[in-house]
């Protein structure tokens, strides 16, 4: 199943602590070439508490040459709670074949770069992004991966429900939905499934409805955001081998 966007989205309530905040990307297919190459533009933010830390993603499948378009730039939140990090890459492929781009930190050694301190004491993190980039026959050109604008950091009240929206769109008019990162597809380190918060898939919406004293603090909500086709489609890769998608497919 290929994964457009990794969305990591922290829910903070009442106090802040040390360390990672969340990270997202999003690509977008650039030049196509006749000789079969083409390319991607990717791309991403991370958030942490203080903007020291360095950025390095792992690839896997058609990686081809990375370059870097836009250096590292930050922004520092106001109240200086926290700091965003932006970057922007591309790379040149010999083929539109898919690939997979990987951040993670295991919590051993990196400590400095851990989830903040949260309700369930989850440390490690990971963020996967899968790039598909075979032609799609109702476009007639590859996808663009689903997109959001959302902060790194909410704080709402914990006696009140909340309906947090994702705002999410998508550039080829896909069907965007969301759900709960998990563990067992290597999708996060620990699955954060948690009663206190759902998910509505249709609308990407996070569903907030606690009212316990003992659920104050933060949490840590690790989602994957999807598109589906409209209808079915057929993937076409460099060299005419194909892949259908339904619109219970994720793209």
């Amino acid at each position: 199943m290929f994964l457009s966007v990794v969305l990591l989205l922290l829910l903070v309530r009442d106090s802040y602590a040390s360390h990672f905040y969340g990270v997202m990307m999003t690509y977008y297919p650039k030049a196509s070439y006749i000789n079969g190459s083409t390319s991607v533009e990717l791309h991403y933010k991370l958030s942490y508490d203080l903007c020291t830390h360095t950025d390095s993603w792992s690839c896997s499948g058609n990686c081809g040459t990375e370059t870097q378009i836009l250096p590292l730039t930050k922004v520092d939140e106001i109240s200086g709670e926290w700091c965003q990090r932006e970057a922007v890459t591309s790379r040149q492929l010999t083929s539109n074949s898919p690939l997979t781009l990987v951040k993670a930190i295991k919590h051993q050694n990196a400590s400095d770069c851990t989830w903040i301190s949260n309700v369930h004491g989850i440390g490690s993190w990971r963020a996967v992004t899968n790039v598909e980039l075979r032609t799609r026959s109702d476009i007639s050109k590859a996808n663009t991966s689903p997109q959001t604008t959302i902060l790194p950091a909410l704080r709402v009240p914990y006696n009140c429900q909340r309906n947090i929206s994702m705002l999410t769109f998508d550039p080829d008019g896909d069907d965007v939905r969301c759900r709960f990162a998990s563990s067992a597809l290597s999708e996060c380190v620990t699955s954060t499934n948690m009663s206190d918060l759902n998910i509505s898939s249709s609308s990407c919406t996070l569903l907030f409805s606690s009212s316990a004293n003992s659920s104050r603090g933060s949490y840590v909500v690790q989602m994957v955001m999807e598109d589906f086709p409209l209808q079915t489609i057929t993937l076409t890769q460099t060299g005419g081998s194909q892949v259908q998608k339904t619109t219970s497919d994720a793209i």
